[in-house]
């Protein structure tokens, strides 16, 4: 049984598999709710607003507030506010992201932009590939909202921020800061965003390579559940270990 008061949950593989609700996720939640546990979702997907993941959920059967939901997209308006103020950015990707950084106070131009922002999008098209790789040559920072490479969807994979991120940066010569998870400053984000402390803080996740390092580097317990992309016998691959493994969220013991 787990004591920890607050819990920084991932959303894909751990309360949901593509538009499928995992078995216990909803009765997770309500023991968390009923125990006056603090919690927050989060996402490395970047293309939706809290509140159009909210209405997904709710879809599936999982009713979740839209500010328990924390995506990549808000670090990453996050990130850029805290690093330059009022500043210009040339953002591709979906109104998840130009709704966060808009509300940062980032004007969005393809005119002299500080950064050029990649994010999750279903339209990724080679004009606005080159006008990116050509702004950041002329001197753009290049930040991207997550490092995944592929995306699951109901006809199987597709490529996501992570591959797009390396076409640009193979063609402009600049590699992209990566905003999401592995990062820790997404975790420290969310940390920050609830008032929550690490020492007092549980990440639950199905991804040994982001989820799980990003609490080992953030200083945070960690909580892996099989219900996603990691076998048990994945986990000695690693060098770095969970604190305790799960078959799923159901497991999960609330004090």
């Amino acid at each position: 049984m787990t004591e920890k008061r607050n819990y920084l949950i991932d959303m894909d593989g751990v309360l949901i598999s593509g538009n499928t609700l995992i078995p216990g996720a909803d009765i997770f939640l309500k023991r968390l709710r009923d125990t006056n546990q603090e919690y927050l979702v989060l996402t490395n997907n970047s293309i939706f607003t809290p509140r159009d993941l909210a209405h997904r959920l709710a879809t599936l059967g999982l009713e979740l507030d839209e500010d328990r939901i924390f995506t990549s997209a808000l670090a990453t308006a996050r990130f850029l506010s805290h690093q330059n103020p009022g500043g210009k950015a040339f953002v591709i990707g979906e109104s998840g992201l130009t709704d966060a950084i808009h509300a940062r106070g980032f004007i969005i131009t393809d005119t002299a932009p500080d950064y050029v922002v990649l994010g999750e999008t279903n339209a990724y098209n080679f004009s606005m590939i080159t006008k990116a790789v050509r702004l950041i040559i002329k001197g753009a920072k290049f930040v991207a909202t997550n490092p995944d490479a592929t995306g699951p969807t109901d006809e199987g994979i597709v490529p996501a921020c992570g591959a797009m991120g390396a076409l640009i940066e193979k063609a402009s010569g600049k590699a992209p800061f990566f905003v999401g998870k592995p990062n820790p400053y997404m975790l420290r984000a969310a940390l920050n965003y609830m008032g929550f402390h690490s020492e007092e803080t549980v990440i639950v996740g199905d991804r040994m390579d982001t989820d799980i390092v990003a609490g080992v580097e953030s200083g945070l317990e960690t909580i892996l559940v099989l219900s996603g992309v990691t076998d048990r016998d994945d986990v000695d691959r690693f060098p770095y270990r969970p604190g305790k493994i799960f078959n799923s969220v159901a497991d999960i013991e609330i004090a």
